[in-house]
């Protein structure tokens, strides 16, 4: 107080007119000039000992802009549950984080594809130091995942093989699973002879370094790539390579063989396939979906290919066994037509192992539940008679006619008739004279 009655006096200061807030003379406040706020300071980065091939930007020019102030101790380092959607925001996260971290975060937003995230903090974290004050360097593992989000942004092959050269940078060596991306948009992109030339590359340096040679998934993108392009011969190639390597052959792959050789009308080719991975322990239990089978089914009977109608007969009873195994059960059955057509097949082709297939799975469709429609002893009878084997023909007769010999259907009489059902066993008995009805004399 005495310092202002002088400075009042002396004409430095004009009096103020003081007012007491509260209505006691006690409490009174004086006014008091305010301090201007200290100018915001952001840190600069430390000049780093090693220069990292991405750091690239003049640490000593440093803006607001490029190291936003952010207030790290109050953020969590688990941001998994937030949006971080600004480069503020990313940049904070990317100088908090390191590898082991930053492959958690990444971890949780590839569960949630948030793709341009990964891509946008794995860019920053490379350009920030670690506790050493060195910048951060990744290894193979992380950024693969990088790798990873650019193909699901779409990232064309030409620039995924860009991002791989660039891991020599970081003294890094690109591993299976590295080029495995790589593959994979090759395939989507139909790029099917850079694909090969890849995965030849892949099986000439895997020779020394064993972690880049090609897996199940390398074989799966190049079979796939050739398939679509109808290169079925070549696909044969990587498709032999599978097997001979022990891996078991997808299920695209297959389904992707399905539809390149039924367009092409390579049908045995197909059943070559199916018999390769028959003989293979990985891949034994190979097996389509159950509408598959059936779509198999139909066209090779359309075809008169028995050989593969035997395989998707094959196919449908292995479902069957496996239906029967489950808890609950779970009782799939062929259609009988599909099977009465089989046999026809079987009868046409001369093909007994089609006909005792397409028998047993329909007795084990049936389930003993109901005898089989007279189209299948019909059906079943025909094969018999046209490949000849006269005594099971008969004995197809002898069970048709205790299940249907005394029926009331409509038509009956002619189930029995000789000049309509029966004729494919009367054709067959005489087809060579009296010597054959002298074999069959007491069948009849």
């Amino acid at each position: 107080m005495v310092a202002m009655r002088f400075l009042t006096k002396s004409g430095l200061i004009r009096p103020l007119n003081f007012r007491f807030v509260s209505s006691s003379a006690h409490l009174h406040q004086e006014l008091q000039l305010a301090e201007p706020p200290p100018p915001p300071q952001t840190p600069l980065p430390p000049n780093p000992s090693s220069g990292s091939p991405l750091y690239k930007d003049n640490w000593r020019n440093a803006t607001i802009s490029d190291y936003p102030a952010v207030d790290t101790a109050a953020i969590p380092v688990n941001l998994g549950f937030l949006r971080l959607n600004s480069t503020a925001q990313l940049q904070s996260l990317s100088q908090m984080l390191d590898a082991n971290g930053l492959m958690d975060q990444f971890a949780q937003w590839m569960t949630l594809k948030r793709w341009a995230d990964v891509k946008q903090l794995f860019e920053l974290w490379i350009k920030c130091l670690d506790n050493h004050g060195k910048p951060n360097k990744p290894d193979v593992n992380l950024y693969n995942q990088y790798l990873q989000a650019n193909l699901k942004m779409r990232a064309t092959a030409g620039q995924l093989l860009d991002l791989i050269m660039q891991m020599d940078d970081f003294g890094i060596v690109p591993n299976t699973a590295s080029f495995n991306i790589v593959l994979k948009a090759m395939q989507q992109a139909g790029e099917f002879v850079a694909a090969e030339k890849l995965i030849e590359r892949m099986l000439e340096t895997g020779q020394e370094y064993k972690d880049s040679l090609p897996d199940d998934e390398s074989y799966d993108s190049v079979i796939g790539a050739l398939l679509n392009v109808n290169q079925i011969d070549r696909a044969l190639k990587y498709i032999d390579l599978t097997l001979s390597s022990g891996y078991m052959l997808s299920m695209d792959a297959f389904l992707g063989c399905v539809r390149s050789c039924v367009k092409n009308g390579r049908l045995d080719t197909l059943v070559s396939v199916i018999e390769r991975c028959k003989k293979m322990d990985q891949n034994k239990s190979l097996c389509p979906p159950w509408h598959a089978c059936n779509y198999i089914a139909d066209v090779a009977m359309q075809s008169d290919n028995s050989n593969l109608t035997y395989c998707a007969l094959e196919f449908m009873a292995k479902w069957i066994a496996r239906g029967e195994l489950a808890t609950p059960a779970v009782h799939l059955s062929v259609a009988e037509g599909l099977v009465v057509s089989a046999l026809v097949t079987a009868g046409r082709t001369r093909n007994l192992k089609l006909l005792d297939g397409s028998w047993a799975i329909l007795k084990r469709s049936l389930r003993q539940k109901k005898i089989p429609n007279p189209e299948s002893y019909l059906g079943k009878l025909y094969a018999h008679a046209n490949s000849g084997n006269l005594q099971k023909a008969f004995n197809t007769l002898h069970e048709f006619e205790t299940g249907y010999g005394n029926s009331t259907i409509e038509d009956g009489e002619n189930l029995f008739s000789p000049f309509y059902s029966l004729n494919p066993l009367v054709l067959a008995c005489s087809k060579k004279g009296f010597r054959t009805l002298d074999l069959v004399s007491s069948s009849l």
